[in-house]
């Protein structure tokens, strides 16, 4: 199944709705089921036979926004450096275990929404990646165990502000900033998927390729990364995983390259889709002098 949510014509995400993507047109499954997207879906625990039962009504999929199939999950953990290729264009060796970081709600973004670029950041970047949708609690599971806890799969843009990060040393503000998980524009469930270590990733930017690679060259594979992150947290449906990115990213080609107002940036996974958002300008960044009076300012109430 693709699960998705939308809403009809401009409706704001308070009018979002969940559906399922038929050659037909979007089966609406809201009204049988009383929930919103795919996080209220497996919250509730409904099971999938019926999903497959329930919503007569055919949407047509031009007359409807897409919105984030998640749009509040409990937890977004995030994985550094999970590809072999990644690892190679920075020229550092590949970690001996998972590196775990975390995202915020406040993240996610829809398919087509616009994410600001920061006052803050003259190095905004993306990061195409293959995103797991866990459908049922798990702690301390074992490798062999994992697959039983994915519920399916979206694609995620991990988008980063490569000046922050090398800043603070570490990734919060970085990667954790509004909108910077752009997230969709399905959820295809695991059973669709098939071998989550064979999907074509590509990412580009106004068109053109920066990213062009595969999830056979994950360091740690999905369900390792699962069972990793189960080990001392505890999983619940919902949640969401980003498993890493692929080489090509703006910040190691050469020239670096880096996103400014007016560029389009669109992650594609085969199977699963493309999500394109475009890029908003805030402000110049402040120089040293000004941050430095801004934080004195904030300090002082």
């Amino acid at each position: 199944m693709q699960l998705l949510a939308f809403s009809r014509g401009g409706a704001d995400r308070a009018g979002t709705r969940l559906g399922i993507r038929t050659d037909a047109g979007i089966r609406d499954l809201t009204e049988r089921l009383g929930v919103a997207d795919v996080g209220e879906l497996l919250s509730r625990g409904i099971p999938a036979d019926e999903l497959r039962t329930s919503g007569r009504e055919l949407v047509d999929p031009a007359s409807v926004t897409m919105r984030a199939p998640i749009s509040r999950p409990g937890k977004i953990i995030c994985v550094g450096l999970n590809y072999h290729d990644h690892c190679r264009e920075q020229h550092v060796e590949p970690p001996r275990y998972p590196m775990l970081f975390s995202k915020f709600a406040n993240a996610v973004a829809d398919p087509g929404a616009t994410v600001t670029r920061p006052r803050a950041t003259e190095k905004l970047d993306l990061e195409c990646e293959l995103a797991v949708v866990i459908g049922r609690r798990a702690s301390r599971i074992t490798r062999e165990e994992a697959a039983s806890a994915i519920f399916g799969y979206t694609v995620l843009n991990d988008v980063t502000m490569r000046d922050l990060q090398k800043e603070d040393r570490q990734w919060l503000r970085a990667k954790g900033s509004d909108r910077f998980a752009p997230m969709g524009p399905v959820v295809v469930t695991a059973d669709e998927i098939g071998d989550p270590q064979a999907l074509r990733m590509r990412s580009a930017v106004n068109g053109e390729t920066w990213q062009d690679s595969t999830s056979a060259e994950m360091v740690f594979d999905v369900a390792s990364i699962v069972a990793f992150a189960s080990r001392t947290i505890t999983l619940e449906p919902g949640d969401v995983i980003a498993t890493g990115t692929p080489a090509g990213v703006g910040h190691y080609q050469s020239p670096p390259r880096y996103l400014t107002g007016g560029d389009v940036m669109r992650c594609e996974i085969k199977g699963i889709g493309a999500i394109e958002n475009p890029v908003v300008d805030d402000e110049p960044r402040l120089d040293d002098h000004e941050a430095a009076a801004g934080i004195g300012e904030l300090v002082a109430g």
